[in-house]
């Protein structure tokens, strides 16, 4: 089951036949507004291009009011794959082909060797309680099938509350990809706005997830963190061999 960091929340998982990536953003470094009227800085640009990452079937994408889960060709992206499963709110707002996800409401979609692949969304929360009218609403995924290990993707959460009702209804999931990168925003006393390093810790031992691929912790400058600090809470923890770093 290949999955591939491409900068970012950027991830490309190959699963049952399918390609599915997670929030788009392929534009270069530079300086983009977000709806807080706060300035989102990119550092670096993605691994590979769009053009270079050939067709995607599906698009998870968690949100689409943040330029650093969907940028400028992330949404050119949108118009040429089949299909993206999002937020209501961010279904209302892209249209097109977005399709709404209320969590824990699922679609099967074929796989080409005649079997299903079954997504859910998965309850997350983009900051602490109550912080929802200011951030929006945000979503994670499970990608599950008959034959197949089950997949975890947060997206932007911060809530571990939401993890453990997660694993209490698919732990132990094989592959756990988990945002990190601890932005924190002022106007919320700092709180953390997606999971530190040892918050993705705690969530993978949670998940009792065999592989963690740790994504959402590089190529922007409000993370107070880094994939580094992933890894030394992975460390701390005693999990460091069940990370994914390349």
């Amino acid at each position: 089951m290949p999955v591939r960091v491409l900068g970012g929340p950027t991830v490309l998982i190959e699963y049952g036949g399918l390609r599915f990536l997670t929030d788009p953003t392929f534009d270069g470094p530079g300086d983009y507004p977000s709806p807080s009227g706060r300035t989102l800085t990119k550092t670096a640009p993605p691994r590979a291009s769009a053009a270079e990452l050939g067709p995607v079937d599906v698009v998870l994408l968690s949100h689409d009011q943040h330029a650093d889960n969907l940028d400028h060709s992330g949404r050119a992206l949108l118009a040429t794959t089949p299909r993206t499963l999002t937020t209501p709110a961010a279904a209302g707002r892209l249209g097109g082909g977005a399709e709404p996800l209320n969590p824990w409401q699922s679609v099967d979609l074929p796989r080409p060797d005649g079997g299903t692949v079954t997504v859910t969304a998965a309850p997350a929360l983009h900051g602490p309680e109550g912080s929802e009218p200011l951030v929006g609403e945000v979503t994670g995924f499970l990608l599950t099938s008959a034959d197949l290990p089950g997949v975890y993707v947060s997206g932007d959460n911060a809530s571990l509350e939401l993890v453990r009702e997660i694993a209490d209804r698919y732990a132990p999931v094989d592959t756990a990809v988990l945002f990190a990168g601890a932005p924190r925003m002022p106007v919320l006393d700092d709180a953390l706005l997606v999971l530190d390093g040892t918050g993705t810790a705690t969530a993978a031992r949670l998940l009792a997830a065999r592989r963690v691929v740790p994504a959402h912790c590089d190529s922007w400058a409000h993370f107070t963190e880094t994939r580094e600090d992933v890894v030394k809470a992975f460390e701390a923890a005693g999990l460091a061999d069940r990370l994914q770093l390349d």
